[in-house]
């Protein structure tokens, strides 16, 4: 027997120790409702967890940015519905002055009032529909794009790259064509550019990509490859800016140039074709940065020159004749225009629908990782609950066995 260690106390209080170290953690995973209250209770569950965390908040807000995104369009679709209530009365006054029952001086001069006041009105529509100070119907949200075609100094370039240099002419694939170099991209670009170098060499930028997925750099290399010059400005090449034509040495402008383009000093040999490009509204539906995640919101310029009857008149019968097809091709422009916010609003319907879903279902797997258990800890801290009165009372019993030893010094 020895009384300078006591190896059976010291086991006990060891025992003692652990189990009440256990005890503590059970108490805090009940208290937190988390089993994972710091990085030691389980590293990669933590970081795992963070993670969903993170998603799960994204995913919230994303549902949040989809609602805002439908009052935005039901916004937008509610002023169009007065516009087409309007397009339809100018429809009734035109069909009324087209009956010969009415008199120019008198009669039609109080409908073309009236036509007067209602087109006014969608002038006014269109310029004050608002989300949020966000302009709706003026056309600012508008994909479509306008061009400009002015002089440049030499070198003078935007974007990216595309050198086209050579003496003959081909497509975009490498086909030889009778005339000019055509180039069909339907991209959103910020700026296109041409420039001329010293050597003569011709410089095309572009920048952006196009919907079949082709990039400036695709581009680039398929024209290196072809070797191609382009000589004539024409409607076929449609980069970012949807209509805009670009070429080298002897520009010259097309016999019909497109809507929205403006072409200045069209026979220079330096020149540069910079875009003006409507900006559509960029709604985020996901949890991350990428493209698929962003929904685009373009919604067409509804003013009475948009829609095709700033000229229309109905003063006389032969005016009211014409109006009335002008008049059935602005309520289709309108119709059309609603149809995509009705298409968009219901597309944001379902992503709200999907995004609740996913963010549930992550939201179930991090509870599996995070939450606590209560049934599994409570039987765990009954289970140390007991250890740590049987280490107590064991510790107590330790203590007393040295005493036996006073019993051999007697």
């Amino acid at each position: 027997m020895r009384i300078q260690h006591n190896i059976m106390a010291m086991n006990a209080y060891r025992n003692y120790a652990n189990n009440t170290s256990a005890l503590s953690k059970n108490l805090e995973k009940l208290s937190s409702g988390y089993k994972i209250n710091r990085a030691g209770d389980d590293a990669a569950g933590l970081a795992i967890s963070e993670k969903m965390r993170a998603q799960i908040t994204g995913l919230d807000k994303a549902q949040d940015n989809a609602k805002d995104g439908i009052s935005l369009v039901q916004t937008a679709e509610g002023a169009l519905t007065e516009v087409h209530d309007m397009l339809n009365r100018m429809y009734e006054l035109a069909e009324q002055s087209a009956n010969g029952t009415f008199e120019d001086g008198t009669d039609r001069k109080q409908l073309q009032k009236e036509v007067n006041q209602l087109k006014s009105e969608i002038n006014r529509i269109a310029d004050s529909a608002n989300f949020n100070g966000i302009k709706l119907l003026d056309g600012s949200m508008s994909a479509n794009a306008t061009t400009k075609l002015t002089s440049a100094a030499t070198n003078s370039k935007a974007g990216v790259d595309l050198n086209i240099v050579a003496d003959s002419v081909y497509d975009a694939t490498g086909r030889r064509t009778e005339l000019d170099f055509g180039l069909s991209v339907t991209t959103k670009a910020s700026s296109v550019g041409v420039s001329v170098s010293e050597d003569g060499t011709v410089l095309i930028t572009v920048q952006g990509k196009d919907k079949d997925g082709i990039t400036a750099e695709e581009i680039q290399a398929m024209l290196a490859d072809a070797k191609a010059t382009s000589t004539s400005v024409s409607e076929d090449m449609m980069d970012a800016v949807r209509n805009a034509t670009i070429t080298g040495t002897g520009i010259s402008a097309p016999t019909s140039a497109a809507q929205g383009n403006q072409w200045t000093d069209v026979n220079t040999m330096n020149s540069t074709v910079t875009a003006n490009k409507g900006e559509s509204l960029v709604l985020q539906i996901g949890d991350t940065s990428d493209s698929f995640n962003q929904l685009r919101v373009g919604i067409k310029d509804c003013h009475v020159d948009a829609l095709g009857l700033t000229d229309m008149k109905i003063g006389d019968q032969d005016s009211a004749a014409k109006a009335l097809d002008m008049i059935k091709s602005a309520i289709n422009y309108v119709s059309d225009v609603r149809g995509t916010l009705g298409a968009t609003q219901n597309r944001l319907d379902h992503t709200i629908n999907n995004l609740s879903v996913m963010q549930e279902n992550i939201q179930d797997a991090e509870s599996t990782i995070r939450d606590t258990d209560v049934a599994d800890e409570m039987m765990a801290y009954t289970k140390n609950n007991i250890l740590i009165q049987s280490a107590q009372a064991m510790l107590a019993q330790a203590n007393q066995v040295p005493q036996g030893v006073l019993q051999l010094l007697q």
